[in-house]
């Protein structure tokens, strides 16, 4: 089973930047397919961006194309959403998740393994 932890949340102001990271407690953390998805109060989990097994290819929701980077290190078990030009609508827990096999995925259900999550506050 694995456990996935992210850190990197916090209080921002529109404009600003902010790293998230996830990491992994996996060995084979390198034969999943990570993804990060967020909830804002009131609403439900949506897509933000996605990775294969690789890091070949990546996908992302057309609410953050050009803003965000997801990337991955799998010799440090770790993933991580950059996060540039944040808008107040960003505001949300921030959580990543892994499936397996090596394709990425934007469907929820597609996903096994799921952290805590972690609060991203964008101020006007």
């Amino acid at each position: 089973q694995v456990q996935l932890v992210e850190s990197g949340g916090g209080l921002v102001q529109a404009g600003g930047s902010l790293r998230l990271s996830c990491a992994a407690s996996e060995r084979s953390f390198s034969s999943y397919a990570m993804g990060w998805f967020r909830q804002a109060a009131g609403k439900e989990r949506e897509f933000v961006a996605a990775i294969t097994w690789s890091g070949s290819s990546t996908y992302y929701a057309d609410s953050v194309k050009g803003r965000f980077t997801i990337s991955r290190d799998n010799a440090k078990r770790t993933m991580y959403l950059q996060m540039n030009s944040l808008k107040p609508e960003d505001t949300a827990v921030y959580y990543c998740a892994a499936r397996s096999g090596g394709t990425y995925s934007t469907r929820i259900y597609e996903y096994y393994y799921w952290g805590q999550g972690t609060q991203v506050t964008v101020s006007s």
